[in-house]
């Protein structure tokens, strides 16, 4: 093969190398490691230029040492290299040894001509990279001198290289651009979390949230174990996210996970991930939610549904630190804070056998008990200010004045959906309104129905004067809905009725049937249907 030929081939190669991968280090180094093997070139480095100090730094390179690379580090202008860079001319030096500008920065050259050892001049090329009309790095590479027409083929060959790898390094900038770009964006979205969940932004000054507020700023840069113990609504996952975003693992993930909302194997699946076969469906390994969380936390919603093999599996996390992926023999350690949250009594899960007692005192390191809104009432003209400003603001509504008669009517409702139920009310009165007066009209049917009730308006309080009223009210709220209307109110009634049916026969399902006096599995179908177990 002539040495155009070999040229040809070794250019078609190349171009092949560059199809397969657009990762620059990978593709430089498989690239000339091709040259060592065909042309004999000793070694060679991949510089750029950093456009923010415009400094030169070797990237790449075969033949160097890794503390050799990282000598590999000019200014523009300074050396062989540097000088290419700055005028866009290649060099090319047939022996390194008499060329006053070569610095040898990596140290990795012996360029001691007389010693006997040495076999001859060493050589030198370096060519330009560009992107457009701009000088962006060099290619250089240095073999044993041969002949003044050998060093020339390999300077022509080298040329053609550069221009083939500029491309390569145009994706790379572009790629570092959108990673430095996406890093920048991620700092400030966590700096806007951490400014977001700061302490002093979780609304509420009373008695038993300045409580929660001091217990939280104590525990958040610790890595115990919290568990977060209330009712459905109460602000869990806020004081997840509070305690998190505060702690020295803010940088980290911050994981959750809702226990209630998956069975059993599929949920084994979400916190530990499993391997390729490791059942029907299983494709392709997945890492699960604690690997994910690996640094960081993990917010484990509804931890009381667990199933009793999960609960074996989280306490061994908990002690060890440890786990496998379903499927799996292999270990896999996690430094995982675990942030727990229920809003089951968990004692009285334990004395019926349903959780166990070793995984209850793992999580019950430190307990934080949020209380329900109506333990908390001074908070709502504040919390209702809040979100008044929230729902306006997206909604471009301006609903502002509220009547002392609705919010005596707010303050008095006992919220069984306790925030989340109250942010709810106002965003849907946000939406429904037309000006900016907050009146009654603007409540839910439930909340008019217990203020009706609460005022007790003597001129008609039967049962069926209360219900006149009301058909009356959802008649003119409704009136919009048409086709609809008989659905909505019987919903909205029918919703009250059992919930508070439930509350009077203390959530017993089989006792509240008997005292409705209709089926047990109506009522379970009914509570479903009507949501009343989220509430």
């Amino acid at each position: 093969m002539d040495q155009l030929e070999q040229e040809l081939v070794i250019v078609e190669e190349i171009t092949q190398i560059l199809g397969e991968t657009l990762e620059l280090s990978e593709v430089f180094q498989r690239a000339m490691s091709l040259l060592k093997a065909r042309l004999g070139v000793q070694r060679a480095a991949l510089v750029l230029m950093d456009p923010a100090t415009d400094h030169l730094r070797t990237v790449a390179s075969v033949g160097l040492t890794p503390a050799e690379q990282e000598r590999g580090r000019y200014t523009l202008g300074e050396g062989v290299t540097g000088g290419v860079i700055a005028t866009g001319e290649p060099a090319i030096v047939a022996d390194i040894a008499k060329h006053p500008a070569f610095l040898n920065r990596t140290k990795a050259r012996d360029i001691d001509a007389a010693r006997p050892d040495v076999p001859g001049p060493i050589s030198f090329i370096c060519v330009p990279i560009r992107d457009g009309v701009q000088v962006v790095g060099a290619i250089s590479v240095d073999k044993t001198f041969e002949n003044d027409a050998r060093l020339a083929a390999d300077a022509r060959l080298l040329k053609i290289l550069a221009g083939v790898f500029s491309q390569t390094v145009r994706i790379h900038h572009q790629v570092q651009l959108e990673k430095d770009t996406w890093l920048e964006e991620t700092r400030q979205l966590r700096d806007n979390l951490r400014e977001t969940y700061r302490f002093d932004n979780i609304i509420g000054s009373s008695p038993a949230m300045l409580e929660v507020l001091s217990t939280i700023a104590q525990v958040a840069n610790s890595r115990a174990t919290v568990l977060l113990l209330g009712e459905t609504g109460c602000g869990k996952e806020l004081i997840a996210k509070a305690v998190h975003y505060n702690s020295a693992r803010r940088e980290k993930p911050l994981i959750r996970v809702n226990c209630g909302a998956l069975s059993r194997e599929l949920l084994e699946s979400e916190l530990f991930g499993h391997v390729k076969g490791a059942f029907t469906g299983a494709v392709r390994d997945k890492i699960g939610r604690f690997e994910a969380a690996d640094g960081g936390t993990i917010f484990l919603d509804e931890v009381g549904t667990l199933d009793m093999q999960l609960q074996v599996k989280l306490l061994r996390v908990l002690q060890e630190r440890e786990f496998e992926r379903v499927g799996d023999h292999h270990t896999i350690k996690a430094d995982v804070r675990v942030i727990a949250a229920t809003n089951l009594d968990l004692e009285e899960e334990v004395r019926k056998d349903n959780f166990r007692e070793d995984l209850y005192y793992r999580l019950n390191v430190v307990t934080i008990n949020l209380p329900a809104l109506r333990s908390r009432r001074e908070d709502i003209p504040v919390l209702i200010d809040h979100f008044l400003d929230r729902y306006n603001r997206e909604n471009q509504r301006d609903l502002r004045k509220i009547s002392r008669e609705t919010l005596n009517s707010l303050m008095r409702y006992p919220w069984p959906g306790n925030v989340r139920e109250l942010e709810n009310m106002i965003e849907r009165a946000v939406v429904l309104s037309s000006g900016n007066e907050f009146t009654e009209d603007l409540l839910p049917l439930p909340i008019r129905m217990f203020s009706q009730q609460v005022r007790g308006d003597r001129s008609d309080e039967s049962i069926d004067g209360q219900c006149h009223k009301l058909a009356e009210s959802a008649i003119r709220q409704y009136q919009a809905h048409d086709g609809e209307v008989y659905d909505m109110v019987i919903h909205q009634v029918e919703r009250h009725l059992l919930r508070e049916a439930l509350q009077h026969n203390g959530g017993v399902k089989i006792r509240t049937a008997d005292f409705l006096g209709i089926n047990r599995n109506t009522l379970n179908k009914k509570v479903k249907d009507l949501g009343i177990e989220g509430d």
